[in-house]
């Protein structure tokens, strides 16, 4: 669709279809395309795929109309629904300020043979004008505006630091999918209980899912038929959809030691073969969405924090079949506070008061998902007991007997890079499995309509739902489909699922939980390698200790702006005040660069004496006929010897060409 601008709006149009939306007060209204023609001197600015909605960042700031300005294709599912991935969107003040480099892809009826669009400029009369009433403005004001030089600044500074972060919200994390045929805030059993299919499909989504329904309520609320082909559902989660082929003919040693093999490069095999398709679909909740360290817990509406449900779909010929389960943070009042790197968990309220909330968490649960199997994995000592202590006594308090509780410490089964130890979990839940499964069931529909229903999930929880929870609910979805795929008869009754089939599973589960860990904690997931190869190598560790890392920046630096963002966009009061942030993040730079200048100088003078340290020995120990190779100060390592403050040179190492010299 192509975007205009004129003086008062800006005018999206598709066809015979029109949106205008105001640059004084951000109003939206339809009117015939034809109506262009009555708009003052419209210039076209490019494409646009879609609008996502309407943002305010600050109260000092202009509305900001959001929209998709390019897209990318994630697959198709059966119905030739396709599925897109938002990769880049643009944001318009709605104001009378010309707008950036929006970096619109040109339309070419508007554009032919020019690279960028015009801007709106006053003719020569209106610029005199306007420049001489300046003139007297400025030499009347000139104090005043001295004396607001200062708030300006921080205005523009703290605007741009906002719009970044929605921008990088958007478009760093690979979160935001939409398809404007299909629902993908619901799960196949979901669609398949809806009552009247022929609603729009706005109105027939999941409303925990929905995650621009604030952004675009202006719109909704005009409430006519017109609304329909504006309004499109965005979700924020993760969707990857791929075609396997079950080829037992195929593997070999070399191919296991090579896991990163093209996917693309993995299904070019003869078509004799089953073919079916996976497609992942994850939804995380709008309720009490948020960074970590700003969301943990139930909040007083029994909503956690961090809720993903996750949708494994197997497409075989006419029949769908489809596996749900639900990750969320603890339900009860917790938090981890302050800037620390991995802060001390605590507890906000009592067993009493928290019940209360912990019940009306479950109900909901219960009354969408039926039964439900928790699945702990917190660990049951240390700094994780307090809060697994707490969900344990909640779930005795609540006494349901449509709730099953396991616990597994991860971290301890998992000791030494064990993580093959997993298994034990799944071959846990596998020995009663069929119990479990044949209770629990999946959703399983065909051209005729339901064959079973999914009446129960397994509810996944870690301390942040990210990293462990994902290398479980991996291996339980693993488990189902194989058993969905031999039901089918895709795959015989005593075989494994092929490699080349397991190698693309096991990436698109590690994809999956990199894209919510990027979301929740702004990292890709740690662990991620064992899910992606089904080993853990010392590489791995040494990426999860960075990630780790950038965590503990992340929050210490970023997540303040990005939660106020996201309350932003679902329409929730910002609690915390973004120029005092601002101002203390400003003064704890200024002291961390002149702490480094400081310790810089040091490190310069100590290699200065160090240097004609080595100088001096070198001219005193060395023969003339040797040829030095380097030097090197050395302390003493011996607790015993030194104090723990000691940072004198203890030794003198010299290394030439024949021989080492120790001073």
């Amino acid at each position: 669709m192509e975007l205009f601008q004129a003086k008062d709006h800006y005018i999206l149009q598709s066809g015979e279809k029109a949106l205008w939306c105001s640059r004084n007060d951000g109003t939206m209204e339809f009117r015939p395309a034809t109506d262009l023609l009555l708009a003052w001197n419209p210039v076209c600015l490019g494409l646009v795929e879609g609008v996502i909605g309407k943002i305010q960042l600050h109260a000092d700031l202009p509305l900001g109309l959001i929209m998709i300005r390019q897209k990318a294709l994630v697959g198709k599912l059966p119905g030739d629904h396709s599925v897109y991935k938002i990769t880049k969107i643009t944001v318009i003040p709605l104001s009378e300020d010309e707008p950036q480099d929006l970096e619109l892809e040109l339309c070419k009826k508007h554009h032919f043979g020019i690279n960028k669009p015009e801007k709106i400029s006053q003719s020569p009369d209106e610029s005199k004008f306007l420049l001489k009433t300046f003139s007297q403005i400025k030499s009347n004001v000139a104090v005043p505006i001295k004396k607001k030089v200062k708030e300006n600044k921080e205005k523009e500074r703290l605007e741009k630091r906002l719009l970044d972060e929605l921008l990088k919200i958007f478009m760093d994390s690979d979160s935001f999918y939409y398809s404007v045929t299909y629902d993908l805030t619901n799960t196949v059993q979901r669609q398949g209980d809806a009552q009247n299919t022929s609603l729009p499909l706005w109105q027939r989504v999941d409303d925990r899912f929905f995650w621009n329904k604030y952004m675009i309520q202006d719109l909704i609320n005009l409430q006519v038929p017109e609304v329909d082909f504006w309004v499109i559902p965005v979700i924020q989660g993760f969707v990857q959809i791929e075609e396997l082929v079950v080829n037992y003919n195929e593997g070999s040693d070399e191919e296991k030691s090579s896991p990163e093999t093209p996917l693309q490069e993995l299904t070019c095999v003869d078509d004799i073969h089953p073919r079916f398709t996976v497609a992942l679909i994850s939804r995380r909740s709008r309720h009490r969405a948020g960074m970590r360290y700003k969301r943990r817990g139930v909040d007083q509406d029994g909503r956690v924090a961090n809720f993903v449900e996750t949708e494994q779909q197997i497409h075989v010929h006419s029949h769908t079949l489809s596996f749900v389960q639900t990750r969320g943070s603890v339900p009860v009042f917790w938090s981890q506070a302050g800037y620390r790197y991995n802060p001390r968990p605590r507890l906000e309220k009592g067993e009493k008061e928290t019940a209360t909330y912990f019940a009306a968490h479950f109900e909901e649960q219960l009354k969408i998902y039926k039964k439900q199997v928790i699945i702990n994995l917190i660990d049951q000592t240390g700094r994780e007991k307090i809060i697994g202590d707490a969900f344990l006594k909640q779930v005795l308090l609540y006494n349901n007997p449509n709730l099953t509780y396991v616990t597994f410490d991860f971290h301890e089964h998992c000791r030494g890079m064990k993580f093959e130890n997993v298994q034990t979990l799944t071959d846990a839940i596998c020995d009663i499995i069929t119990d479990i499964i044949t209770d629990m069931r999946w959703c399983w529909v065909d051209q005729a309509g339901v064959i079973c229903r999914q009446e129960g999930i397994f509810r996944v929880n870690c301390m942040d739902c990210l990293d462990r929870t994902n290398v479980v609910q991996a291996a339980i979805a693993r488990t189902v489909m194989e058993q969905q795929l031999k039901k089918l008869g895709v795959m015989p009754p005593e075989q494994p699922l092929p490699l080349r089939c397991y190698r693309i599973y096991q990436v698109m589960w590690a994809n999956n939980g990199d894209t919510i860990s990027r979301q929740y904690a702004g990292t890709a997931a740690l662990k991620g390698d064992f899910t992606r190869t089904g080993e853990r190598k010392l590489a791995g560790v040494m990426k999860d200790g960075v990630n780790s890392a950038n965590r503990y920046y992340l929050n210490r630096f970023r997540d303040a702006y990005r939660q106020a963002v996201i309350d932003l966009m679902m329409g929730l009061p910002v609690t915390e005040d973004l120029y005092s942030i601002f101002s203390k993040e400003k003064e704890q730079e200024e002291k961390e660069k002149e702490q480094e200048e400081k310790e810089q100088a040091g490190q310069r003078a100590q290699q200065e004496q160090v240097s004609l340290l080595l100088q001096t020995y070198m001219q005193m120990l060395l023969p003339e006929e040797e040829k030095f190779h380097g030097g090197w100060a050395l302390i003493d390592c011996d607790p015993s010897l030194i104090d723990a403050t000691h940072k004198d040179v203890d030794v003198l190492l010299l290394l030439s060409n024949s021989a080492y010299y120790v001073a």
